[in-house]
């Protein structure tokens, strides 16, 4: 849907013209994004996502376009990623020893990761490479979203967004523009239609681990190239999901319909019970609901490191840093690398992990009042080039550092798309951590080649036919 013949409503006037355009919808004082001037930015001194296409004149190099080639050695689609840049070696590594050297450029719950673990935690630093890259189609969206996408209900509501991410531009208020940055990263583009096959563990204090393998299919309704923005009926995405082994948990499955705003609708969640061969509703899939798989270890909305609808926080958009981030992970999620090698007690074997300096985005979400949710507060550190949750400091209900979440990301090239290779869910106190999205030990990673199979596939029928396989 082209809404770019009404780009220059000022703000505060009236949308009632504007959105008889749009189709017939009507919402009171919602008003234009950014002017013309603003958005062209987004060509020019700006990526076609928002972030700085300048570098920083010593170890951030200017964005010239991201990975949108893969290397010779990639053959077919779902096959595991070889490494683009298989010559690069750590330039340091940042350890428990050295951290206040490098401390401007830590998190918060990195440094606590130096300090639980003093011995054995390390961040091997690389060179910085601006990887990340979308198709045209997505940029192109994401400049009409900067001059039409608006937030509705005190921010719980995203309207006029479609296929692109909604603020590349964030407000210069501080209130809007945090939670313009979670919209972000809840609407990002992390492609149309996916199959995988993955294994997620939680690894004891003793490094003990029983992988629990799960297949799932993901059509983020949201960028359907064939759908118009009335027709993607508010719904972001659809995920199903089937488990594999262990055998006691083998036929389970899940089935998710996600809104995109949840103050209209609530999210709609079904689960299969192999034992009973019974779909039932989960309306308590979300919030701080535990995950079962994770042992305690992951909530509903830890998922993607953010999932859900933002309305139980306050969010404030505090600085932009340039800070340490998981990027460019091909090796930790190699076929090479078997689970063993890669799951170690406390944290990922450092051996594997990258990370690069990046900009950030920093956002905090404090929990309103009268509001319930485990966390008191959240601080996400948002990829400037994705909109990606890169990291996450989350604190217990008496304001003390109690988990920290890292994403670690890659760019799938063959579609091309900039996306997490695996998560990892830390608990500083019970020294335990939970990896969700492992591939390693699978014949295959992330399978974009297949079209979308509609919406009437993901309906719990499908739920019950799928879990009895």
């Amino acid at each position: 849907m082209d809404l770019s013949g009404v780009i220059r409503v000022k703000r505060g006037s009236s949308l009632l013209a504007t959105l008889c355009v749009a189709g017939g919808m009507f919402v009171s004082q919602a008003y234009a994004s950014v002017s013309v001037s603003e958005a062209e930015q987004l060509k020019s001194v700006l990526t076609p996502m928002g972030g700085q296409r300048e570098g920083n004149g010593r170890d951030i190099p200017p964005w010239r376009g991201g990975l949108t080639l893969p290397p010779v050695e990639y053959k077919e689609p779902g096959q595991h990623h070889p490494d683009p840049f298989p010559d690069d070696q750590p330039l340091f590594t940042v350890t428990a020893q050295n951290m206040n050297q490098y401390s401007n450029n830590l998190t918060e719950g990195q440094k606590e990761m130096f300090r639980t673990y003093p011995d054995t935690f390390k961040m091997p630093v690389y060179q910085t490479r601006r990887t990340a890259a979308a198709p045209e189609w997505v940029y192109e969206n994401t400049y009409k979203n900067a001059l039409r996408a608006e937030l509705a209900d005190g921010g719980d509501s995203l309207l006029y967004s479609y296929a692109g991410i909604p603020f590349p531009i964030l407000s210069d208020n501080k209130n809007q523009a945090g939670i313009q940055a979670v919209w972000n990263h809840i609407t990002r583009w992390r492609g149309t239609y996916l199959q995988l096959q993955a294994s997620e563990v939680a690894v004891h204090k003793d490094g003990k681990f029983t992988p629990t393998t799960v297949e799932q299919q993901v059509e983020f309704n949201y960028y359907r190239q064939d759908k118009t923005i009335e027709e993607l009926d508010n719904l972001l995405f659809y995920y199903l999901s089937v488990t594999k082994a262990p055998a006691r948990l083998a036929g389970g499955a899940v089935l998710v319909h996600e809104p995109l705003n949840q103050a209209n609708d609530a999210r709609q969640a079904w689960g299969y019970n192999a034992g009973q061969r019974r779909v039932r509703r989960a309306p308590n899939l979300a919030y701080d609901t535990p995950i079962a798989a994770a042992d305690g270890l992951r909530y509903a909305d830890d998922t993607d490191i953010y999932n859900g609808s933002p309305d139980r926080y306050n969010w404030k958009l505090i600085d932009k840093r340039e800070i340490y981030i998981p990027y460019n992970n091909y090796r930790l999620t190699s076929n090479e690398a078997s689970y063993n090698d890669i799951l170690r007690p406390g944290h990922l074997n450092p051996e594997y992990t990258r990370y690069e300096k990046h900009r950030v985005w920093v956002v905090e979400g404090t929990l309103k009042d009268g509001m319930r949710h485990v966390y008191s507060k959240r601080v996400f550190y948002i990829d400037e080039d994705t909109w990606s949750i890169a990291v996450a400091d989350q604190y217990d209900m008496n304001g003390q550092l109690w988990r920290v979440s890292m994403a670690y990301i890659k760019t799938y090239y063959e579609l091309p798309v900039t996306w997490t290779g695996m998560d990892v869910f830390h608990d500083l106190r019970d020294r335990r951590y939970h990896v969700q999205g492992m591939t390693n030990e699978e014949p295959e990673e992330i399978d974009y080649s297949n079209p979308p199979p509609g919406d009437r596939y993901f309906t719990p029928a499908e739920l019950r036919r799928r879990g009895r396989r």
